[in-house]
């Protein structure tokens, strides 16, 4: 995999997102390609929204993001797309939350499923599963990130705690963070008062809001271009989330397929 150039400059740890991972990605071999462009933004949309809680927990100004969605409109967009449920239940939940929070940033839940098919087919790459908490088991963790042909050169940073290898940093959980942008954005969409990137609630909030720094106005073309080359600087990798973003939010939307990454 080759990172193509940024649309404008940023820090190391804003570039180096998740999608860092050669086996998930599917880019281990070379192959031949025509040049891309850049895409326009897929449309952004929002989930059906659930009806509110009567009475929120004490202390606790959120619900968990995993219920914020319409429960019917979540077994409807499921069964259409192939997305696992439990997948889309982050992923709506997160894009409900942020606009509440920052409707600014126009995300829509089918920009952040189209980066979790394309980083791990929805938490479900090499047998991982999606539990119905959230967990994705068994972890999902990336090649050591030790600038081999295609990947970054990035040091250890958290001592292995998130990626267990203490020599170099991985991308891991199904958004695929490395451990030093996880420790700059790290979110808790499942309200147990804890962050971890292999929770699909919490993952999916972290790219949200991580998507939200760095494109500021995901509704324009070059708003969500910059956001997802925050994710990764290859133009291809754009493209491929950019496609799958739009078919899941199309008519005839066909089910997830693997992805062509």
């Amino acid at each position: 995999m080759t990172r193509g150039p940024s649309r404008r400059s940023r820090s190391a740890p804003a570039v180096l997102a998740g999608a860092l991972l050669l086996a998930l990605s599917g880019c281990a071999e070379p192959r031949q390609a025509p040049a891309l462009d850049y895409p326009s933004a897929p449309d952004q949309r929002l989930p059906e929204a659930a009806a509110p809680a009567e009475d929120p927990a004490p202390g606790q100004p959120w619900a968990p993001i995993a219920g914020l969605a319409d429960e019917a409109w979540l077994e409807e967009v499921a069964e259409r797309t192939g997305i696992p449920q439990r997948a889309l239940a982050a992923y709506s939940g997160a894009a409900l939350l942020v606009a509440q929070t920052r409707p600014e940033c126009g995300l829509g839940w089918n920009t952040l499923a189209g980066i979790g098919q394309v980083e791990s087919h929805h938490g479900t790459y090499a047998e991982a599963q999606v539990e119905p908490d959230g967990q994705v088991a068994p972890a999902i963790i990336g090649i050591p990130l030790d600038g081999s042909p295609g990947l970054a050169e990035i040091p250890d940073t958290d001592g292995g705690t998130l990626d267990g290898d203490t020599e170099w940093d991985r991308a891991v959980g199904p958004m695929q963070f490395i451990p030093a942008t996880w420790a700059l954005y790290a979110q808790d969409g499942s309200r147990s008062g804890d962050s971890d990137p292999h929770h699909f609630d919490d993952a999916a909030l972290t790219a949200a809001v991580y998507l939200c720094e760095s494109g500021e106005d995901l509704s324009s073309d070059e708003g969500w271009v910059d956001a997802v080359v925050a994710y990764n600087q290859s133009v291809r990798y754009v493209n491929d989330v950019a496609a799958r973003a739009q078919e899941y939010v199309s008519p005839d939307a066909p089910s997830a397929a693997d992805s062509s990454y």
